[in-house]
């Protein structure tokens, strides 16, 4: 008797087991590593996507600024020059108005005493010689006031500021008014022609500040500078 042992049978080609075994370690044989990052044991990560694409195209530029007003003082026009030395001429001829009252004492005087016997009162003169210093104190108050305010209109309208020009002709406004209303006193010839030459030199000083030229001087003076 034998002792050589049968060798084992070979596995059959058709069964379909052991075929799915050995295609999975044959495919675990061929599938490529993963690249190890350098000093790691782990693999890196995949790169970030591309960026997309604006669909909007690209946005516009931002804004450029322009250089700032220039900050300096405006130049005066003509017409606000003439203005303005008309003004203080008008404000010499109302000390030259004042004083000319220091010599109109015996018509304030004659004025004062036709007007008490006027009421039928009798002429007092320590009663007229109070209405003398009275009236002539008020006339200089008043020539004070007014050359005060022709100096101040000279300034203001000189630096073009807007509310000086509608002050300025609310005041020759008045300054009419009270011209018409002194045509029905007794005044002397000067103080007549001195109020004449008033009347008309506040009218075309009033035309020099409205016009186109000194708009346009009001208006750059008054606008805020950057």
């Amino acid at each position: 008797m034998s002792n050589v042992r049968p060798e084992p049978a070979a596995p059959r080609a058709g069964d379909p087991e052991r075929r799915h075994r050995a295609g999975r370690r044959q495919r675990r044989l061929d599938a490529p590593a993963a690249p190890a990052a350098e000093g790691t044991g782990a693999a890196a990560p995949p790169p970030p996507p591309p960026p997309a694409a604006n669909p909007y195209g690209a946005p516009p530029p931002a804004p450029a600024y322009a250089a700032g007003a220039p900050t300096g003082p405006v130049t005066r026009p003509p017409a606000i020059e003439r203005a303005v030395l008309l003004m203080r001429i008008g404000a010499a001829l109302s000390v030259v108005s004042l004083l000319s009252v220091f010599f109109m004492g015996d018509q304030l005087r004659d004025a004062a005493r036709q007007s008490l016997e006027d009421s039928g009162q009798t002429a007092d003169p320590a009663l007229l010689d109070t209405t003398v210093a009275v009236a002539t104190a008020f006339s200089v108050l008043l020539g004070l006031l007014g050359a005060g305010l022709w100096l101040f209109m000279a300034w203001a309208n000189g630096r073009g500021k807007s509310w000086a020009r509608i002050v300025a002709t609310v005041l020759f406004g008045f300054s009419v008014l009270s011209f018409l209303a002194s045509l029905v006193q007794p005044t002397g010839g000067v103080s007549r022609i001195l109020s004449v030459i008033q009347v008309a030199l506040g009218g075309y000083i009033i035309y020099l500040l409205w016009r186109r030229e000194s708009s346009q001087f009001y208006a750059a003076s008054s606008a805020p500078t950057l």
